[in-house]
């Protein structure tokens, strides 16, 4: 049973920084790509970034320049660092992994950016 583990959401100012956090319970790189997604009030989710097994990365046109995904193999921990936040940001933040065998899911984490 893979488990994902977010943190580090929160409530930050416009402007402002966050860090989230995705903890796996396996080794990361048995899965073929880990990505953040978001899903504000009222919208659909949507990819914000990811990062696949051998390194490369994709972002959404909207967080491009602000906000860096990362990862660190030897805490099976997924990172994305939120820069330059928006209101427009607000969301809740899901942690999502997936390989041949599987597609899991978070529980998510709320990011809130005051205006």
């Amino acid at each position: 049973q893979v488990q994902l583990v977010e943190s580090g959401g929160g409530l930050v100012q416009a402007g402002g920084s966050l860090r989230l956090s995705c903890a796996a319970s396996g080794s990361i790189f048995s899965f073929n790509v880990m990505g953040w997604y978001r899903q504000a009030p009222g919208k659909q989710r949507e990819l914000a970034a990811r990062i696949t097994s051998g390194g490369t990365t994709n972002y959404a046109d909207s967080v491009k320049g602000r906000f860096t995904i990362s990862r660190d193999g030897a805490k099976n921990t997924v990172y994305l660092q939120m820069n330059s936040l928006k209101p427009e940001d607000t969301a809740v933040y899901y942690c999502n992994a997936a390989h041949n065998f599987g597609n899991y899911w978070g529980q998510g984490t709320q990011v809130t950016v005051s205006s």
